[in-house]
């Protein structure tokens, strides 16, 4: 059983606490319901901004009800994580929004990323482009490679999740809070893996490594926001 999609810290971490012995293979929220639709995973984790609605109306539903169109799937909530920009420490550049992103070097995300496709909307809020920005030829893999690369002075900037600023001691610039949700095959929802994430979820000890991370509001986990048929 393989895990996809996105790569949330938090999940990463909790997969492994709650000993569900299930394999990790993130490679992006798009990515992750490209394996579902090919019954390669069990569940897949997204933060995807539903297109032809305002960034933070609505997420990932509308891209399930597209790509997994009648298939027997649950989308459910995980946390809701701030998401924005992630910069060197005090913020030496002063960029307070995408639009300072002009013509400085920003660390971006494979085109599977919810990352990616986010940044391509609020740039296109912001009239503009990836052209106006100097992307890094190679793309980022995780939140990690985002904060590491403006760590490592490669990047001036990179969208990503404050906690991963947090732990590299960086600054972040908040941008929007995102919905980050599970896919999960309706009948995979009964299985003992998932029964034990879902269970450990609930937990004082989840809910306190949320909090210790920062950026994370974990009060409704376990929401069902969408029932395929």
């Amino acid at each position: 059983p393989i895990v996809g999609g996105s790569h949330d810290p938090l999940l990463d971490w909790a997969l492994r606490e709650a000993e569900t012995g299930l394999a990790v293979a993130f490679g992006g929220s798009l990515d992750g319901l490209r394996r579902m639709s090919k019954a390669e995973a069990m569940l897949a984790g997204t933060h995807l901004a539903d297109k032809d609605l305002p960034i933070g109306q609505s997420w990932n539903v509308g891209h399930v009800q597209r790509q997994l169109a009648g298939q027997p799937v649950v989308v459910i909530e995980w946390a809701r994580r701030r998401q924005g920009l992630i910069v060197a420490p005090e913020n030496p550049l002063q960029i307070d929004g995408v639009e300072k992103l002009k013509r400085r070097n920003v660390i971006g995300r494979q085109r599977e990323a919810g990352a990616f496709v986010l940044l391509e909307r609020l740039l296109e809020d912001a009239g503009m482009a990836f052209s106006d920005i100097s992307l890094i030829e190679t793309p980022a893999r995780t939140e990690a490679d985002v904060a590491a690369a403006v760590a490592d002075g490669r990047a001036d900037a990179g969208l990503g999740i404050e906690a991963m600023a947090r732990q590299y001691r960086l600054g972040f610039v908040p941008l929007v809070e995102e919905r980050y949700d599970l896919v999960v095959w309706r009948r995979s929802v009964f299985e003992p893996a998932m029964q034990k994430l879902l269970a450990f979820g609930r937990s004082e000890l989840f809910k306190n490594y949320a909090d210790q991370l920062g950026g994370y509001d974990a009060s409704g986990f376990g929401t069902v926001h969408y029932n395929g048929p």
